[in-house]
């Protein structure tokens, strides 16, 4: 009979211990994945006010551009194109607590609905992020086009 309570113990405590585990939040780089990956989805989409989510108040990117210009451009490509592609190669995330530079490739298409797109282009990338309130914003964003 104590061998049975043993085993149920130990069987609970296994159970409990699985849980905490399942209910874990990610790691700060699968949440950054996770977030890049949304960001992606969200520009296929053509959502712009989805940047707003992403994007940190002090975002700045080439040009000075800012984050209500980063907003702008998104919808004027979205109005150009029917339909939007981004294409991501295999990215590179640096860590440092809080703190974080993704590089990747991107091939971007644009097309108004046929069956080949009308516009594309490769760029390098490199994005830098910020971790707030355990979610990621991006802080900046470079691009080089390869084509």
């Amino acid at each position: 009979m104590g061998k049975g309570k043993g085993w149920v113990g130990a069987a609970a405590a296994v159970c409990l211990a699985a849980g905490v585990i399942a209910c874990a939040r990610p790691a700060p780089e699968q949440r950054l994945r996770e977030t890049m990956g949304g960001l992606q989805a969200a520009i296929e989409k053509k959502d712009a006010a989805a940047l707003d989510d992403v994007l940190a108040e002090d975002f700045i990117g080439p040009g000075a551009l800012d984050r209500a210009g980063a907003r702008r451009m998104a919808q004027l490509m979205f109005l150009r194109h029917g339909s939007i592609g981004a294409n991501v190669g295999p990215v590179s995330i640096e860590l440092q607590p809080g703190h974080a530079t993704a590089r990747f490739n991107v091939a971007l298409t644009g097309s108004s609905g046929q069956l080949l797109p009308d516009a594309a282009r490769l760029y390098d990338v490199t994005t830098g992020w910020r971790e707030v309130d355990g979610e990621w914003r991006m802080t900046s964003v470079e691009w080089v086009g390869r084509l």
